[in-house]
């Protein structure tokens, strides 16, 4: 298993830089506060050829979100220091007006049209490693983005 920084308190977000077909492959932005959780999600995202950035809270998201240039978020919506996948995806869309958001929670089974940003997709866990890579490309790596 790749080791990624997920946790609180850890090292700096782990990247692998990677290269797809067409160069520079496209890079998705986890945001996990489970460490295993993020793990697994990251690794079959770099396995499929995405760069992978990971935090561990909206706050650590947010720096990442600052320096990088980001393709798709990936969030949970509760996270760790009591901060939030929702609030980060409305503050990240104020920058970047389409950058793709796909939410995910264990604590809830759907989330409401109104707490989320618009055109987001909303995964409950436990999520299918298989269906959030199909995810990622449908949205990504589709003829009509352009992001």
């Amino acid at each position: 298993m790749i080791p990624f920084a997920c946790a609180a308190l850890a090292l700096p977000a782990f990247t692998l830089p990677t290269f797809g077909s067409c160069g520079i492959s496209e890079t998705v932005l986890v945001v996990e506060d489970e460490i295993m959780v993020c793990e697994l999600a990251a690794e079959a995202l770099l396995e499929e050829g995405y760069r992978v950035l990971t935090a561990s809270d909206a706050d650590e998201a947010e720096g990442i979100l600052a320096r990088e240039h980001v393709d798709l978020l990936f969030t949970d919506i509760d996270l760790a220091r009591n901060t939030n996948g929702i609030a980060l995806a409305h503050r990240a869309r104020r920058v970047r007006p389409d950058l793709p958001v796909v939410y995910t929670s264990g604590g809830r089974g759907h989330l409401a049209h109104g707490d989320a940003v618009t055109d987001s997709v909303f995964v409950p866990k436990p999520y299918r490693l298989s269906a959030l890579v199909a995810l990622a490309n449908d949205i990504l790596r589709s003829p009509d983005h352009h992001a």
